[in-house]
């Protein structure tokens, strides 16, 4: 069945939910900076800076964040303003972490970011930058599931109601002709809202058919006998969608944009770096999932899951804009008015510095 152009991954609900987890946090957990940053001799503090505190989810789709901290990007680039740490498992604590001002910086999905712009009237966060492109799969069972077709009848799991791939498989439904109500699930397609921690036990114990998952959960399943029915990126112009972005405090933003700087062009050589050297990049990306969450990744997840990741600088802010109205359509998202979430200035500058091609807010960006 050929991939339906219009479908798009979609936002949590702003409205009528509550600040939802990110989709792909399953395997993160709340850690403290560890304390192996090493700051050169010689090296200067930016603008009077003691520290920038990143945030990121001990999680693959982060792995700009995980390879840029294990490998030392970060604190080269910053100087003797050390760079510190703190990885979240949801969406919702790292944007109370920003807010609060425990992080300066983070690594979070479209749908947090948009939820804490929207929630603050656009005062508390912007997004500068890009990380992270696909990594969204449906995995099925085999012995029940042999064609998209299949999927009629069947109880497939998402991680979170209106979390960004369960309003993309709603979407998806939709397309094929098919009814399910939003709130519940219930329709000719069961979806089962169901936290990625514990998706592998729902599959194995038959609780589920299949699911609409980000990785490493997908190629956790995979390893566990699901098959890949289909994978999101070819839904996609260009196979490409947001999946991971960079965000900042405005009052950070404002008072050190150097320190800003510094951090984007950590993340531009670390994804440059990643690209170059994806097999030495996969291994110290898993290295750091083990310090920050206590258990590496077995090789049948980790190959397949990094293989499927995208890390790219552009925030790919025109599949942002699609999520936004997908989740409108999807009845669980008022308009949202998100111009002026991205501030790429300073990106930008860093692109063209490197001679690399700079990137587009697709009309979404400050003025």
């Amino acid at each position: 069945m050929p991939a339906h152009p219009a479908l798009r991954r979609s936002l949590a609900v702003i409205a009528t939910l509550p600040l939802l987890t990110l989709a792909a946090c399953g395997y993160g957990s709340e850690a403290k900076d560890d304390g192996t940053a090493k700051v050169a001799a010689g090296a200067k503090k930016i603008q009077g800076l003691d520290s920038v505190k990143i945030g990121y989810f001990g999680n693959l789709t982060h792995g700009t964040a995980l390879v840029a901290d294990q490998k030392g990007f970060f604190q080269k680039e910053l100087g003797a303003t050390k760079a510190s740490y703190a990885t979240f498992n949801a969406g919702p604590s790292e944007i109370e972490a920003l807010n609060s001002g425990s992080i300066d910086i983070g690594w979070i999905g479209p749908s947090p970011a948009i939820n804490g712009y929207t929630k603050s009237g656009g005062k508390n966060l912007k997004i500068i930058g890009g990380s992270a492109s696909g990594g969204v799969k449906l995995v099925v069972n085999p012995k029940k599931i042999k064609s998209l077709a299949d999927i009629k009848g069947k109880k497939i799991a998402t991680p979170q109601l209106g979390n960004t791939q369960d309003v993309a498989f709603l979407n998806w439904i939709a397309d094929q002709g098919w009814k399910v109500d939003a709130q519940s699930g219930k329709g000719d397609v069961t979806v089962v809202r169901t936290d990625n921690k514990i998706t592998p036990d729902a599959y194995a114990s038959g609780s589920v058919d299949g699911a609409w998952v980000p990785e490493p959960t997908a190629s956790k399943l995979v390893a566990e006998g699901a098959k890949v029915l289909l994978d999101e990126a070819t839904l996609w112009p260009d196979k490409k969608f947001v999946i991971t972005n960079i965000i900042v405090r405005q009052e950070f933003l404002k008072k050190y944009p150097q320190a800003v700087e510094a951090v984007l062009k950590a993340s531009v050589e670390t994804n440059k770096w990643i690209n170059a050297h994806p097999d030495e990049a996969k291994a110290a990306a898993n290295k750091q999932l083990e310090l920050d969450t206590g258990k590496a990744l077995p090789a049948e997840v980790l190959d397949p899951a990094w293989k499927s990741i995208q890390f790219t600088d552009d925030p790919l802010a025109s599949t942002l804009n699609a999520e936004a109205d997908h989740a409108v359509k999807a009845g669980l998202l008022e308009k949202p008015n998100l111009k002026g979430i991205y501030d790429l200035t300073i990106l930008n500058k860093v692109l063209k510095a490197e001679g690399a091609p700079t990137v587009s807010a697709a009309g979404l960006g400050t003025d």
